[in-house]
């Protein structure tokens, strides 16, 4: 078996921003982008299952841990984050994303052709009906909140108005011990916002993205996922659907990890 111990490394993008991650296994480059509201310990158990297969990145994006933050933020910078993961790979990688994550490493798929080699979506949280998309003015409503320094009002509207979990859930959540972690990334919300406009499907952008591509979801997900995901493989040219059986958003690495060898290794 490959050596699955991680080591913490650095790389600078673009802009001089430090974006770090963690460098474990051995095999083929994997690069693992996190969602919104947290950070690469999100990806942690998956990274530890692939590195059984693969040399897996799991780095933190800017404005989380030890990573940077150098503003203006612009999902182009993120990218260019990316870009630059993947210099330290060695030039090309496959790409896997989570919800926010999933939209920002779609868009960096289609940035860095020849680059991303693999893409790998877990359930990009596109909606079909705009009805029922998040409040357009999300990001201002952040950005208010963040400078009057009312943190955890933010991570409130986040997890109220955006993952739309019941009022009563995200009262009780303010108390629990990881409520501190999400105040933390607060500061980050208004940047996946942002990647995720007005969060209808990026059409355009998906016909652009001509490598193999797996949009994954969950049969036990938010009822939007499935519609999402299958609207999605069907305009990516190489667009392929998997459903995890009795997943929810919060996905399982074990159950995961095996769905991810087997498109990456295929």
């Amino acid at each position: 078996m490959n050596d699955t111990a991680s080591t913490l490394n650095q790389v600078s993008s673009k802009d001089g921003t430090t974006i770090a991650f963690d460098r474990s296994g051995s095999g083929p480059a994997v690069i693992l982008v996190s969602g919104g509201s947290v950070d690469r310990w999100s990806n942690a158990g998956l990274a530890e299952l692939l590195a059984s297969d693969f040399t897996v990145f799991n780095y933190d994006r800017r404005g989380r841990g030890p990573s940077g933050d150098t503003l203006p933020y612009a999902p182009e910078r993120e990218i260019e984050d990316i870009d630059a993961v993947v210099t330290a790979a060695g030039g090309s990688a496959y790409l896997y994303g989570s919800s926010s994550g999933a939209a920002l490493a779609l868009f960096a798929a289609e940035s860095l052709k020849g680059r991303i080699t693999k893409l790998a979506l877990w359930e990009p949280p596109f909606i079909l009906d705009p009805n029922a998309r998040p409040p357009a003015d999300q990001v201002a409503q952040y950005n208010t909140m963040l400078a009057e320094g009312r943190r955890g009002d933010a991570a409130q509207y986040f997890m109220e108005k955006v993952v739309g979990m019941p009022a009563e859930f995200v009262a009780s959540a303010r108390s629990q011990p990881w409520w501190a972690g999400s105040e933390a990334l607060a500061h980050t919300l208004p940047y996946d916002a942002t990647i995720m406009g007005d969060y209808s499907l990026p059409t355009e952008r998906a016909k652009a993205v001509s490598i193999p591509t797996v949009v994954l979801d969950g049969g036990a997900s938010f009822g939007f996922m499935g519609p999402t995901a299958d609207a999605l493989a069907k305009v990516l040219p190489r667009g392929e659907r998997v459903t995890l059986a009795g997943q929810e958003h919060n996905i399982d690495p074990n159950v995961l990890a095996p769905a991810l060898k087997a498109f990456f290794a295929g």
